[in-house]
């Protein structure tokens, strides 16, 4: 579980395709400004990053158009057209999303270039070995290879047949679909990749999604239909230190002799003694 500096919530819930939305960007789009990425902010409240070389743009898009909230996409140049497209809905769990941007990062970091070519280096099956290793089910179609988690509430499914690549970039098709939660609204979410996104972050977004760990959520944000699925552990208070609790003491200590040496205004009136003329500052 996570370090109690990290606890953002107020229990642990897994599988992480079913702890539905934090309602916020940070987790995401942090690795991306760590490692030098360009932020812009419009005045809707959106937000787009782009890499240095300007090869690779994000945008988080709370006030977009459609349903994606994530639109990230890949340019063999500065000002050529997208070679990729990857994309998030507004109910994505972030630590999904989270770890496709960390990969972008790591890439800009080490000075990779792939990630905007999206040349695919790693095959389907390649890609599906994390979720496989995590007792996911295969299903293979004439058309189409899925894969799906025992309880099957979460379904990622690959196209076998070559897509136009204008349909892709325009986001009417998809070579992968990944999805998670029970159907309706806020419970079910989707994140979408075209043909040519490179392999190692397809990958490293089913790395997380197979990954028992556990994630922090406030448990009013829990969607309502997702629960009865779910484990849901409360968080545990962290147990004090001794330098916590000598810290909590004369805290106490000095709150107590502040209380005793400063009389209230409304006791002093009460009394014949005169007020100072200058009042001693309150101490907390």
């Amino acid at each position: 579980m996570p370090a109690a500096e990290e606890i953002d919530g107020d229990v642990y819930v897994s599988p992480v395709y079913l702890a539905g939305s934090t309602y916020t960007g940070d987790p995401a789009l942090r690795p991306l400004l760590d490692a030098g990425f360009h932020s812009l902010d419009d005045d809707l409240g959106n937000t787009y990053l782009s890499s240095p070389d300007q090869r690779i743009r994000v945008g988080w898009l709370p006030e977009g158009e459609d349903d994606a909230l994530w639109r990230i996409t890949g340019h063999e140049q500065p000002f050529a057209p997208p070679r990729w497209l990857a994309t998030f809905d507004h109910y994505t769990p972030v630590e999904i999303v989270a770890a496709f941007t960390t990969a972008l990062a790591e890439d800009q970091t080490h000075g990779n270039n792939t990630s905007g070519h999206g040349r695919l280096g790693t095959s389907k099956v390649e890609t599906f070995i994390p979720l496989s290793e995590a007792g996911w089910r295969f299903s293979h179609g004439p058309y189409a290879s899925s894969i799906q988690p025992p309880d099957r509430l979460a379904l990622v499914t690959y196209i076998t047949k070559r897509l136009n690549h204008h349909e892709e970039i325009s986001d009417q098709r998809s070579k992968w679909t990944v999805s998670g939660g029970t159907s309706g609204y806020s419970s079910e979410w989707l994140g979408t990749f075209t043909t040519h996104t490179p392999a190692h972050l397809v990958s490293a977004t089913m790395t997380r999604l197979a990954d028992p760990a556990p994630v922090a959520r406030y448990d009013r944000h829990l969607p309502e239909r997702n629960r009865a699925a779910s484990r849901i552990t409360p968080v545990k208070p962290p147990v004090p230190s001794p330098l916590d609790i000598q810290r909590a003491a004369v805290a106490r200590s000095r709150s107590t002799v502040a209380r005793t040496v400063i009389p209230s205004p409304a006791l002093v009136y009460r009394t014949t003694t005169a007020l100072p003329a200058t009042a001693p500052a309150r101490r907390h």
